[in-house]
């Protein structure tokens, strides 16, 4: 059952978990909690979060369509995506394996990851992005590390787009518009057939799903709208603190 209350909140917070998408990522340390807030069992709210937020990922690849054309897009992405299928299938076919009690034990921890992730993500990307233009990843290589980034898409996800556009900066990539536009296609296929593992095994809860996608569909659409009026570096800090909140709290409520 979904209450009045508990539709409302969800709206709010699909509302925000987009723009915060669309301006500096993190949504996700927003949603996957609210879903669990209102009762939505641990495998089932990260299922449900997923499709909530995957028309916002899908609506932001016609943004980069300029980015994903010729040789290039072709060359990285196919060899990328081929491997990310697998990968996502198999993360999300070992999440819906994964014990109810397991998972919760784990949320603490991969919210903790993620957000770090998140909080040195430039760090991280300046660390591994290649000098002088020399890719230190061949395309080969590039697949393999891409099917275990895929594998984490399909059992969690938080924070795997700042692994991705570190993978694409191994690979030699600079121009963080293309870099963007690689990545967002990533996200949509690897989620797109974690999506129908959660379908085809029933754990979506679909009331729930229908009014985030709505609500993070104009979240987006409006932080994009506004991002480039807002300073970045402090949604990033308000991301960080949430997530780092989140993780401190489910800590607590694992431990009794």
């Amino acid at each position: 059952m979904l209450t009045l209350q508990q539709g409302a909140l969800l709206f709010g917070i699909a509302i925000v978990s987009g723009a915060m998408n669309s301006v500096a990522g993190g949504g996700s340390f927003l949603s996957f909690p609210a879903l669990l807030l209102v009762g939505v069992p641990p495998i089932q709210a990260n299922a449900t979060n997923t499709i909530a937020l995957w028309p916002g990922i899908l609506g932001s690849i016609g943004a980069y369509r300029n980015e994903l054309r010729g040789a290039e897009a072709r060359r990285v992405l196919f060899p990328l995506l081929s491997t990310g299928i697998v990968g996502g299938l198999l993360g999300a076919v070992t999440l819906l394996v994964t014990p109810q009690q397991t998972f919760l034990r784990l949320i603490p921890w991969l919210l903790l990851a993620a957000t770090l992730l998140f909080a040195f993500s430039r760090q991280i990307t300046g660390a591994l992005r290649p000098q002088g233009g020399e890719a230190a990843l061949t395309t080969k290589g590039g697949a393999v590390a891409q099917f275990f980034v895929a594998f984490y898409i399909g059992y969690f996800g938080a924070g795997a787009g700042i692994l991705m556009m570190a993978l694409l900066a191994l690979l030699g990539m600079t121009h963080i518009h293309r870099i963007n536009a690689y990545k967002t296609v990533q996200a949509a296929v690897c989620n797109g057939i974690a999506i129908v593992a959660f379908i085809a095994k029933g754990v979506i809860y679909w009331k729930h799903a229908g009014i985030m996608v709505v609500g993070s569909v104009l979240g987006g659409y409006f932080g994009a709208w506004y991002a480039q009026k807002m300073k970045h570096e402090n949604v990033r800090w308000i991301v960080i603190a949430i997530g780092l909140g989140m993780a401190a709290y489910f800590f607590w409520k694992t431990s009794f």
